[in-house]
């Protein structure tokens, strides 16, 4: 079997980005769309990319116009590398500030587990592969 690249998760995980997968608490700010679809995905991104390679979870506030706006999560892989797939998500100027290490929640997630099962389920059939 051919092995997988952060290349072929990194597209298989945008491919899987949509309304349906979209945070609530952000649709509520802004409607999901394709132009920008990492649109509220940060939570969910963070975890799919943390099932393929380990690592932290990192968290940090979301600011616009001096007002916290909610959290952003991305990845530090275990190499030391971070990295944030829905990162342009933000275009209306918001600053993302802090950056402090997060615990993934042990079993069924306690919010959003709907919508990470079926954006972790698009991106294992996105690579014609199924979970181990």
């Amino acid at each position: 079997m051919i092995p997988l690249t952060l290349t072929d998760i990194t597209q298989a995980i945008r491919t899987g980005w949509a309304a349906d997968t979209c945070s609530p608490d952000d649709l509520t700010r802004s409607p999901w769309t394709a132009d920008n679809p990492a649109w509220g995905h940060c939570d969910i991104t963070a975890l799919v990319v943390h099932d393929f390679f380990g690592g932290e979870l990192l968290a940090g506030e979301v600011y616009l116009d001096g007002e916290q706006q909610g959290y952003h999560m991305w990845n530090r892989l275990p190499s030391g590398i971070e990295i944030d797939l829905t990162h342009e998500q933000f275009r209306r100027g918001q600053v993302v500030s802090g950056r402090r290490v997060v615990e993934r929640p042990v079993g069924r997630l306690p919010r959003r587990a709907d919508e990470y099962e079926l954006l972790r389920g698009r991106v294992w059939q996105a690579l014609g592969r199924t979970p181990a």
